[in-house]
Parts: C-alpha cells; structure tokens; sequence
C-alpha cells in the first residue's frame, strides 16, 4: 500500500519531470534561440498585403484606385445597407452615417463620419480595415473609394459624380477638421522612443 507521502513525492517527481521536459531547446529546430522558436523570415512582398496603415493628416499610404458616389451607391446598397440601413439613414446594426453637422458645439452630438473625422481619409481606412462586417477586407480599392464618395455625399460634402482617389480625397475639407486640439495634460506627454529608450 503506497502512504499520502509517497504519493505526494511521486507526483513531484513526475510534475519536475514534465516541467524539465517542456523547457528543454528542441534539438529538431535548428533556429530555438534559448527555447524560443522564431518562426521563418517574411518577405517584403508579403508584408505589403499586411502594410495598409494611412497617415489620415495627408493621405500617405493611400492606394492607387478610384470612385465616385453613383458607383458606391450600388456597392453600398448590394454589401453595406443590409447593417447600415437605406442611404446610411441608420439599420438593424449600425447607426446613422450621415448628418449631425456642427452637433459637437452643442449637448447632443451626433456622431457621424461627416460629424467627426478630421480627414475624408479615416473614412477610407476603417472601411478598408472592417467593413463589411461578416467580411472585413473583402472590397477593392476601388469598391472603398466609392463607398467613401457616397457617405461624403450623403452628408452633403462632395458632388455625387466627384472621383475620389489618393489625391482628391485628402483634398475633401471636413467639417470637423479645426475643432481638435493637441491633448497636452502633463499625464498624456509622451516623447515617441523607437530604440535607446529611457
């Protein structure tokens, strides 16, 4: 009969020995560094799928592409009304998109992309990044710079035959765009540090 105290060694033993085990280089990867796996290099090419950030101040990193508010209507209606709603009025999901111009100067602000962001180009980013929901990054370029030029009609802020691309759309003046200030509390200064950080 085995007592409470040799069980007790005995699962010791057997915990220390997994442990030994699981922190031990695998000799079968010749690139474990200290028992970390690294994975594989990644190419240039492959990382300008993943490189789709835009500077929204000036539009840098804007795609080539290109499209005005006649075509987004019929990309909007067919991938984007089903959660937003009829012209961006609102839907089973989502929010207005359009109007509450001017609504931050007073207690019931309307938070809309016309409403809110500085920059046409925020517009493009998030709905290249998320949109559509069940389905995120799945427009073109050019599907997103339609859909862009169709929400900015919406709220009154471009014709509805003006071409939006990397070019016209940072040209588009929001007007929202002089109402943000620098955010300078001693407790949100931060100096940016890349390298040799303190």
């Amino acid at each position: 009969m085995v007592s409470a105290n040799q069980m007790k060694l005995g699962l010791v033993v057997i915990a220390g020995t997994m442990l030994v085990a699981c922190s031990t280089p695998s000799s079968t990867n010749p690139k474990n560094v200290s028992g970390a796996s690294f994975g594989k290099p990644i190419s240039e090419k492959a990382l300008v799928l993943w490189n789709i950030d835009i500077r929204t101040q000036d539009g840098a990193g804007l795609p080539a592409g290109s499209g005005n508010a006649v075509v987004g209507e019929k990309v909007y209606n067919e991938k984007c009304a089903s959660c937003h709603g009829a012209e961006a009025k609102g839907g089973p999901v989502f929010g207005s998109m359009v109007g509450g111009i001017g609504s931050f100067k007073t207690n019931t602000r309307v938070l809309t992309p016309g409403s809110m962001y500085p920059y046409a180009p925020i517009l493009f980013d998030y709905v290249r990044r998320a949109m559509p929901m069940n389905n995120p990054q799945s427009l073109t370029n050019d599907e997103v710079y339609a859909v862009s030029a169709y929400i900015l009609n919406l709220n009154g802020l471009v014709d509805k035959t003006a071409v939006m691309n990397s070019k016209t759309l940072v040209a588009v003046q929001m007007p929202n765009r002089d109402n943000f200030y620098v955010d300078n509390r001693p407790d949100t200064n931060a100096v940016r540090c890349m390298t040799n950080c303190k």
